[in-house]
């Protein structure tokens, strides 16, 4: 019996670790420059470190500091180009329900990522579930043509594997046990879809994570990646507005959310 997940319905992503800013080490820098800083109250942790960062770059504090606050401030450097302080702050989030084929795109984005994923060198996936993409909904024939191949791939990794664990391959002979479990789960990986669910831990700094929800979170044909985009958002945006004021969730006309970067027209700073 295959196990089917919905695309659309099962992603999942946890918010494992987030900025901290130790202020008061930052408080006694500046007391010892003669230096003081207007805080902004509501900002958070993450946006008071990015503001930090930007305003070491020319000590703008004190009478040197401008009148806007902090979510001025961030907007105003993310819209003249000047995001690289973006760097200085990252979380950690770990997605589940999500298939193979999403992360082989999600990788690709190496520059200010860290990835974790789920192994099939040394996990079982003889109980592995699959992740049945959403444009098959509605369709009879190809999902049962899709969930055929599913049930294929599943009966023929555990054959590989039993017929591996029974065989005398001169290949595992003077493996020990270890290296002889990781090339059976190897060999019998080969013959899983990239369908096959899977668990991973992203670790990205805002600059990175912003890239990512621009070039990826309004792709049309790309429900997958659109979907998760949208959960990121979801879970970042409270946790740095300013960071992301320039992004919002848009429906399609497929009826499935996008992240989508609104137009500079349509934007409005306060100076």
């Amino acid at each position: 019996m295959v196990i089917i997940m919905n695309n659309f319905a099962t992603p999942q992503l946890y918010l494992l670790n987030r900025p901290t800013f130790d202020v008061e080490a930052f408080l006694a820098f500046l007391s010892r420059e003669s230096l003081t800083w207007r805080r902004t109250q509501s900002a958070t942790e993450a946006e008071e470190i990015v503001e930090a960062a930007g305003r070491i770059c020319y000590m703008s504090f004190g009478a040197n500091q401008s009148p806007r606050d902090n979510f001025e401030y961030i907007q105003n450097l993310i819209r003249m180009g000047h995001d690289s302080v973006l760097e200085h702050v990252s979380w950690t989030i770990l997605i589940t329900g999500v298939s193979r084929a999403f992360t082989h795109q999600l990788v690709r984005h190496r520059v200010g990522f860290a990835f974790s994923q789920l192994s099939q060198q040394y996990h079982d996936e003889r109980d592995a579930a699959f992740i049945m993409p959403t444009v098959l909904e509605g369709v009879p024939h190809a999902v049962q043509t899709w969930s055929d191949a599913m049930d294929s791939a599943k009966r023929a990794y555990e054959a590989i594997i039993v017929a591996l664990q029974q065989s005398k391959s001169p290949v595992l002979t003077d493996l020990n046990k270890k290296e002889t479990q990781r090339a059976i789960r190897s060999a019998a990986r080969s013959v899983l879809p990239q369908a096959t669910e899977t668990k991973i831990i992203v670790t990205a700094n805002a600059r990175a994570v912003r890239h990512l929800l621009k070039t990826r979170g309004s792709i049309p044909g790309d429900l997958e990646m659109r979907q998760v985009c949208t959960e990121l958002l979801k879970v970042l945006r409270p946790e740095a507005p300013s960071l992301f004021f320039d992004f919002e969730l848009q429906t399609f006309s497929d009826e499935f959310p996008a992240v989508v970067q609104i137009p500079e027209e349509k934007l409005s700073l306060v100076s």
